[in-house]
């Protein structure tokens, strides 16, 4: 088995366990702010990914340093302006705008690093995006306060993977996730002191930043620190080294596919007809990206 079949196997199965994190975040969101959970979620996962990577050559660099700072912004910014954008308009419009990072991601790539977009490419992220329109079940789009800000995040977001793609080949790959989270960490720490609002069962600590006092908060944090942030983001910043960021844009919208059908069978929520068929496209866009459309087509020639 090749590493880059290795890599997207291995992207597919993060993917979807990102979407596994959904429901359990956002259940322990009812009783402690994003930021603040983010912050205690950044910070262990820099500690834990610190203390695991000493026996795995962990060295730190001019370049880590740089580039870790770098992607932490990108992460942040993300996060923040998606929470902003949730505050202005529908839940629904904000993942759609979102996941449009799969058509931005390629034409980032054309526009910096002069890559040139192949057609499969621009018809495998035209199938994705019409997918995620329908699994979003969003009611329209008009480009108010809330559809700006959730732009903004997901130019973030396709920023952190296609520079994901060009750092992880130039410095070491453990100090670039350290730096990384610590920067996370730090920026919404900052910005729950400054400008979060706190909960009524959580523990005011400093200005909006909070902790909640519960097992139930132990055990998610163990959950997504270990498995949905240290190793997903290893996974995807590894994968990268032989993954194209378009490829990984594309296979990473596998993680609203995964949280809708969790969603369903376990969160007992409501699937529309036009949804699943949504969720149909995004896996369809995904194999004709992986499809060799030529090597087909001449397959089937030669048997004609």
């Amino acid at each position: 088995m090749s590493k880059t079949l290795i890599a997207k196997i291995s992207l597919i199965i993060i993917a979807i366990g990102w979407g596994a994190t959904f429901l359990p975040i956002q259940k322990a969101l009812y009783y402690i702010n994003v930021p603040s959970f983010l912050f205690f979620r950044f910070l262990f996962s820099g500690i834990f990914m610190y203390l695991a990577s000493l026996k795995f050559g962990l060295k730190f660099d001019k370049n880590s340093l740089i580039f870790g700072v770098i992607l932490g912004f990108f992460m942040f910014l993300d996060f923040i302006f998606q929470i902003y954008a949730l505050k202005f308009t529908y839940s629904s419009t904000v993942a759609f705008i979102i996941g449009l990072n799969i058509v931005i991601v390629p034409f980032l790539v054309c526009f910096f690093f002069k890559v040139k977009l192949s057609l499969k490419a621009i018809l495998s992220a035209f199938l994705a995006v019409v997918g995620l329109f329908l699994l979003s079940n969003t009611k329209g789009f008009g480009l108010g306060l809330g559809e700006a800000l959730a732009l903004i995040s997901a130019f973030a977001y396709a920023f952190h993977v296609v520079y994901t793609g060009k750092f992880v080949k130039n410095c070491n790959i453990y100090a670039l996730l350290v730096v990384q989270f610590f920067t996370v960490s730090f920026l919404t720490l900052i910005y729950a002191i400054l400008f979060a609002k706190t909960t009524p069962n959580s523990y005011k600590i400093l200005g909006g930043f909070e902790i909640w006092l519960s097992l139930n908060f132990i055990y998610i944090l163990i959950f997504t620190v270990i498995f949905a942030t240290i190793i997903a983001f290893f996974v995807q910043t590894k994968a990268q080294i032989y993954l194209s960021p378009t490829q990984t844009a594309l296979i990473l919208s596998l993680e609203p596919v995964s949280a809708g059908f969790i969603g369903y069978f376990i969160g007992q929520e409501l699937l529309t007809k036009a949804q699943i068929f949504g969720a149909v496209l995004i896996i369809i866009s995904i194999l004709i990206s992986e499809l060799n459309f030529t090597k087909f087509i001449g397959k089937f020639t030669r048997k004609i």
